[in-house]
């Protein structure tokens, strides 16, 4: 594009490109945006013209985004972040945080333990904030947010980028579940617990942190089956003897809900830091500043679960 004729271009069409990309469907960014499906569609075709490029493909599952495309969402986002923070700080009366997605990216554990009490506690205090909350892990959460996929982060630390800033919030440990009608006492030794087989949580590979500190120990444990999901455990616990290893806040869910005996780990393993990332540039965005202080305010109300919270200086 041309950019001595952007005076020509009429900005609202990134906002098109902006819910298309991210609603995969011009019936659902027509939705989002509040307009007809022509109306998207005929900034579609805009789009198209001004990038010279087909920008999104039809397929049986909605539209995908071409090559390009995929390099022009974090610029474009990027654009219609920085407008909207502009307006935060024009002196108007409205909310100023009025129709504004924040999405957050964090592993399923965090969202069964915190999910619900974050939407709440952010209606509450931000109700012009729409949350989008993502599955990621700490192999793939730097990639995410520099591609911004996601605005905000929990992870438990490993991002290596001077592009992103990150806070230590706590430091977590870890329980085990078991199935009731496996389980004849709420406590297991550790020779009990290796004897027993397991079910690892795990985004690859069949080898986590209860394999490292066995082998340290000389001693092996049996995986049954890995699965990247912490809310598919009660399923998978259920009928069977396997024990499951997980961090304390999930567990002491997934035992409530499900009626399951929440079990201290036999094996001394060590903490994990748990950590909240974003963007240099969200250090003057209001709703990602307000959103960290709602999760840091939550993450410190596990700690009777195992989690220990780093304390911040007056």
């Amino acid at each position: 594009m041309n950019p001595l004729n952007i005076e020509k271009i009429d900005l609202n069409l990134l906002r098109v490109f902006e819910a298309l990309y991210e609603e995969g469907s011009a019936s659902k960014a027509a939705l989002r945006l509040g307009v007809t499906q022509s109306a998207v569609s005929a900034a579609l075709a805009r789009l198209r013209h001004i990038y010279s490029d087909h920008l999104f493909y039809r397929t049986g599952r909605g539209l995908k985004p071409s090559r390009q495309s995929d390099e022009l969402k974090p610029i474009i986002s990027d654009a219609l972040n920085k407008f909207r923070q502009s307006l935060s700080l024009a002196n108007v009366e409205e909310n100023r945080l009025q129709h504004r997605t924040l999405t957050l990216g964090w592993s399923d554990d965090y969202e069964i333990a915190l999910g619900r009490l974050l939407i709440d506690r952010v209606a509450s205090r931000f109700p012009g904030i729409r949350l989008v909350l993502k599955q990621t892990h700490r192999k793939i959460a730097a990639e995410m947010l520099m591609n911004r996929a996601v605005d905000i982060v929990v992870t438990t630390g490993g991002l290596l980028s001077n592009a992103l800033q990150s806070e230590l919030v706590g430091n977590g440990r870890y329980a085990c579940l078991m199935d009731e009608k496996g389980c004849a006492t709420a406590s297991l030794t550790l020779a009990e617990y290796v004897a027993r087989k397991h079910i690892l949580i795990s985004a690859g590979g069949l080898i986590g942190i209860v394999d490292e500190e066995l082998a340290k120990l000389h001693m092996k444990r049996t995986i049954e089956a890995s699965t990247t999901h912490f809310s598919a455990i009660p399923y998978l616990l259920k009928g069977s003897s396997a024990v499951v290893t997980l961090p304390a806040h999930a567990a002491h869910v997934l035992a409530e809900a499900f009626d399951l005996p929440f079990i201290a780990c036999p094996l001394a393993l060590p903490t994990y830091p748990i950590e909240l990332a974003w963007r240099h540039d969200g250090l003057r965005d209001p709703a990602i500043v307000g959103v960290k202080s709602v999760l840091r305010e939550l993450i410190s109300t596990l700690h009777h679960v195992g989690i220990e919270t780093e304390r911040r200086p007056d």
